[in-house]
């Protein structure tokens, strides 16, 4: 369930300039077909789901399963493919294609501190469709947790019910992109992986090494959401 007052709308929030813009218009180098998806990766679930999860490798992604009751509040349930990142990166991901079990089904780009179910984390939210969703018309969304065992929020975008979405679904081209350059983590969608539209940024103060990868959550504790991530891509 979501709570109105713990909701964040993009107003306000930082844009990037001089030399974070020009680095957040990097274009992502395309891994080329057949190399793989990274082999440095683990799959695992997240806050014993009643459904259990799976990550099948398919060339340059993976094909995700997962049950889970949501990916909110205090505490998370969902399936997680992840690495150890230090620092500074720059992830992202063609989302092919996303089955649902429920209209908050939710698959993304997560970057957590810990595999706690409670743990402070940052993702960028890809829904199935573009149907509205309390303060959201489109199929994107940020949301974070700033400290363990907190309340998540949520940022959304600007253009709300009944205005045509602004960050709308695009299966099978559907890409998200995550960067993070100290405390600021910026999030951007794109429909052909190389020219990025920012959806919004955020300063949150996780530790220095992070898990970081894919997540996806049915938010139907006895159900199954599918998704079909494609040319994973990292710098």
């Amino acid at each position: 369930m979501r709570h109105p007052a713990q909701e964040r709308t993009r107003t306000g929030q930082s844009r990037p300039e001089g030399e974070a813009l020009a680095w957040l218009r990097m274009a992502v180098t395309i891994m080329p077909p057949g190399t793989g998806a990274p082999s440095s990766f683990t799959s695992l679930d997240i806050g014993s789901p009643a459904v259990p999860g799976s990550a099948t490798p398919v060339g340059t992604g993976w094909d995700v399963v997962a049950g889970g009751a949501d990916i909110w509040e205090r505490s998370d349930q969902f399936h997680f493919v992840f690495t150890d990142k230090a620092g500074d990166f720059d992830v992202a991901v063609r989302v092919e294609s996303f089955t649902p079990a429920h209209l908050y089904s939710k698959a993304g780009v997560m970057v957590r501190e810990s595999l706690d179910a409670g743990s402070a984390h940052l993702m960028f939210v890809l829904f199935a469709d573009d149907a509205a969703r309390n303060n959201n018309l489109g199929a994107y969304e940020m949301q974070f947790r700033a400290a363990t065992g907190g309340e998540c929020q949520a940022i959304y975008p600007v253009v709300r019910p009944p205005a045509p979405p602004e960050f709308p679904a695009t299966y099978p081209d559907a890409w998200m992109r995550v960067t993070r350059r100290g405390d600021r983590f910026s999030a951007l969608a794109s429909t052909d992986g190389i020219t990025w539209r920012l959806y919004a940024q955020h300063v949150l103060p996780l530790a220095g090494t992070c898990k970081v990868g894919l997540a996806v959550t049915s938010h139907e504790p006895q159900a199954e959401a599918r998704a079909a991530f494609r040319d994973y891509t990292e710098r």
